[in-house]
C-alpha cells in the first residue's frame, strides 16, 4: 500500500481562547511520532467531540490537534511486532483525539497498544457504523449480563435512547430478546417511530424525568442503560426492581447524582460504571467480537448517517443541541 504524499486532515488550533477547525493538506512527517502508521477509512462523531469543538470541558488538551476518538483503517507501516502492513485495525478511546492526534484525517500514527485487530466478519465501515457508541453500548449490555440480568428478568430502560450509545443499546438488547423501553426527551413522532424500528417496545419521557424522585419509587425495571446521569439516573435507581442493575456510562444531563442509599440497601440495586476509554484490551476484543453478530447491518443502516470530513464542525454543534438522531460516521475520504 502506497503512502500518500499529502492527505486531508481536520486540524483544530487555538488562538487566544478561540478554537479554529480547518481542513488542511498535511504530509506524513507532520504526524506525531508513534508506532503504527494507518491509512484511515472512517471515523465517527460523538458527544464528546461536540463538547470539544464548543471549547467546553477541556476535551482538546493539546494544540494543534486532529480530533476523532475512533478510527478504522489499514496499517501502512509498523514499528510494532503486533501489527504488519495490510492489517486492518480499530481504535477507540485511550485519549486519542484529546491528548493524541486522532481519526479525522486520511492518515494517522497511533500507539500500537491502543489498537485492536478488526474482527473477522466485519469491514471498516461497519466498525465505524458501530464506533465507540456501539462498543460502549455492548460493554453496558455485558455489564448487565454479568449482574444476572437476562431477558427473562424483566424490562430494561435505556436513557438518551435517540443518541448514539442509546440507539445501539436499544438495538443490541432488543436483538438479544430483552423488552426495551426507550427514554427520550424528543416528542417528535418520527423519532419515536425510529426507536420502535430499531427495537424499542415502549417509549417514555416527559417532565417527570426532570424532577427529583422520591427515595423509592414503584418498581418498574430489571435493568437500565444510562447515558444521562444526574436526576434521570437518580429516578432510574429509585424505580429499579429488587436486585436490578443500572450500567452507567454518560453525563449528558450532568455529573451529579442526587440519590439516597435506599435503592441499594432496601432493594439490593447495583450501579455499575462502564468505561470505554481505558477498557482493558481483552474486554475490548470480547465486545467487538460480539458486535459482529449482536447488531445487524439493517439496524446499523437505520441508526447511522455518513458525513464528509468538512461537515464535522457543523454536525458537532448539532449533536450538542440534541438535534442528531442516531450515530454519525465520518468518511474521511469523501
Amino acid at each position: 500500500m502506497m503512502i500518500r504524499d499529502t492527505f486531508k486532515a481536520l486540524v483544530v488550533e487555538k488562538k487566544n481562547n478561540d478554537l479554529m477547525a480547518t481542513v488542511k493538506q498535511l504530509k506524513v512527517e507532520d504526524l506525531p511520532e508513534e508506532d503504527v502508521l494507518i491509512q484511515v477509512d472512517y471515523s465517527t462523531l460523538n458527544y464528546k467531540e461536540g463538547l470539544g469543538f464548543a471549547n467546553r470541558n477541556k476535551i482538546f488538551r493539546i494544540f494543534p490537534i486532529v480530533p476523532g476518538l475512533d478510527l478504522a483503517g489499514t496499517v501502512v507501516e509498523s514499528k510494532s511486532d503486533d501489527f504488519t502492513p495490510g492489517d486492518q485495525v480499530i481504535l477507540n478511546g485511550w485519549g486519542v483525539g484529546e491528548r493524541y492526534w486522532g481519526g479525522y484525517a486520511q492518515m494517522a500514527r497511533i500507539k500500537a497498544e491502543f489498537l485492536i485487530p478488526l474482527p473477522k466478519g466485519m469491514d471498516t465501515k461497519k466498525a465505524m457504523a458501530i464506533g465507540t457508541a456501539g462498543y460502549t453500548a455492548m460493554l453496558q449490555v455485558m455489564t448487565l449480563e454479568e449482574a444476572g440480568i437476562t431477558p427473562g428478568t424483566g424490562p430494561i430502560i435505556v436513557t438518551g435512547a435517540s443518541g448514539g450509545v442509546g440507539s445501539n443499546a436499544v438495538a443490541i438488547l432488543s436483538g438479544l430478546g430483552y423488552e426495551v423501553t426507550a427514554l427520550t426527551r424528543a416528542t417528535e413522532e418520527f423519532i419515536h417511530n425510529y426507536l420502535k424500528k430499531i427495537g424499542a417496545t415502549e417509549i417514555t419521557g416527559g417532565e417527570k424525568w426532570t424532577e427529583m424522585p422520591a427515595p423509592l419509587e414503584p418498581q418498574k425495571w430489571a435493568g437500565g442503560v444510562d447515558t444521562v446521569g444526574s436526576v434521570v439516573l437518580a429516578r432510574l435507581l429509585a424505580q429499579m426492581k429488587y436486585g436490578g442493575c443500572v450500567a452507567a456510562c454518560g453525563l449528558a444531563g450532568g455529573f451529579d447524582l442526587p440519590v439516597t442509599v435506599m435503592p441499594f440497601i432496601l432493594r439490593g440495586v447495583s450501579l455499575r460504571g462502564v468505561d470505554s476509554v481505558s477498557c482493558p484490551i481483552q474486554r475490548r476484543i470480547s465486545a467487538w467480537e460480539r458486535l459482529v453478530t449482536d447488531i445487524s447491518d439493517e439496524v446499523l443502516d437505520s441508526i447511522n448517517t455518513t458525513i464528509p470530513l468538512e461537515d464535522v464542525p457543523r454536525y458537532a454543534g448539532e449533536i450538542l443541541e440534541g438535534n442528531i438522531t442516531g450515530h454519525i460516521v465520518v468518511d474521511v475520504n469523501a
